[in-house]
């Protein structure tokens, strides 16, 4: 049986033995999912069970963190609070905070089948480029309706500190930056200063994912542009919605653009709305002015540079758990000249 690091199969069946009250979880296979950089999230199968009986742990790096990264009960809570709105989520079993277990906090959840897309599109799925286009229409639905819920109204009155949120964040950032820098860069430092000194006022507050992109979400297999469910919410909090539309950007490559920062290029598809078609859209659906959309985006690129920074630094303390991190340290001057571009010359 195998035992991938982080999530023991001899202590994890036992346990959700116990806190599911269902034996057939004594024995289980345990498979680390090879997607993502951050928290680790593995398969759990009972013995002899099908597929469809799997269910889903999350859990954070097994290395040291920012004391608040990888925050498994805001995960856990979030996710559970989003389950009866529009917004499609998987349905959360059990949260445990005893680090004694397997030596940090960690949630369980339904495993939702849907297609996740990382770097193509399987052949068969949205061949015409109208299906690719409501690929990326529901995309941005979903992610208007995720900042249409009131936070109060689904029990995360209080999940966040929406007041100044943008400043704190361009702080936030740029301290993950100072703590985790691999080598001196310059123009990371004066985009990080300028993004301070140019910080717009908040328009609307509302549940903020953090980092909302094609392949956070699994889609409908059978209809293209249904989305099943929105995943990793580790970053989520109450702030401003446009903090999410700016990284929507980042991770947006156009029709004959490559990937400036290894991002999947799936939307650069012929079909896909372009990134102000995206924009146009979700104006539309929420009613936010997208005046400043410029410096969201910029803001963007400078957190993917300090995200990317962190995976480096991590992954150099021996912490990504077998993670091909390769090269990540050449993606960060990329972003930091695109953030300065958006700034400059804007990005619609």
């Amino acid at each position: 049986m195998s035992s991938p690091v982080g999530a023991d199969p001899a202590v994890v069946g036992p346990y959700l033995a116990s806190v599911l009250g269902d034996q057939r979880w004594r024995e289980v296979s345990v498979e680390l999912i090879a997607a993502g950089m951050s928290n680790l999230t593995y398969v759990v199968t009972p013995a002899g069970g099908a597929p469809e009986d799997a269910v889903i742990l999350r859990r954070p790096p097994t290395g040291a963190v920012l004391a608040t990264a990888h925050d498994m009960a805001r995960e856990h809570r979030v996710i559970s609070a989003l389950g009866p709105t529009a917004v499609p989520v998987p349905r959360t079993l059990h949260l445990c905070t005893d680090t004694g277990v397997l030596g940090a906090p960690f949630y369980v959840m339904e495993r939702v089948f849907g297609l996740h897309v990382v770097d193509r599109i399987p052949a068969g799925y949205a061949d015409e480029p109208a299906e690719r286009r409501a690929i990326g229409e529901g995309l941005v639905d979903v992610l208007a309706d995720l900042h249409a819920v009131d936070p109060d109204a689904v029990g995360l009155g209080d999940f966040g500190r929406p007041e100044g949120f943008m400043a704190r964040q361009v702080r936030r950032w740029t301290q993950q930056w100072e703590a985790t820098r691999d080598r001196d860069r310059p123009g990371l430092d004066a985009l990080a200063a300028r993004l301070a000194q140019t910080v717009p006022a908040t328009q609307r507050t509302g549940i903020v994912h953090g980092d909302f992109r094609l392949d956070n979400c699994l889609l409908d297999p059978d209809r293209p542009g249904g989305v099943r469910a929105v995943l990793d919410w580790e970053m989520s909090t109450l702030g401003d919605p446009l903090a999410d539309l700016g990284m929507l950007h980042v991770y947006w490559p156009e029709t004959g653009e490559g990937s400036v920062a290894g991002q999947s290029t799936v939307t650069a598809l012929e079909g896909f709305p372009t990134r102000a078609e995206v924009a146009a859209r979700y104006a539309e659906r929420s009613g936010i002015d997208l005046t400043d959309l410029n410096w969201y985006v910029g803001f963007a690129y400078f957190k993917f540079a300090a995200i990317v920074a962190g995976i480096v630094a991590r992954s150099a303390a021996g912490a990504m758990a077998g993670k091909d991190t390769a090269g990540y340290a050449d993606r960060i001057d990329p972003c930091v000249e695109r953030g300065r571009a958006a700034l400059d010359h804007g990005v619609l």
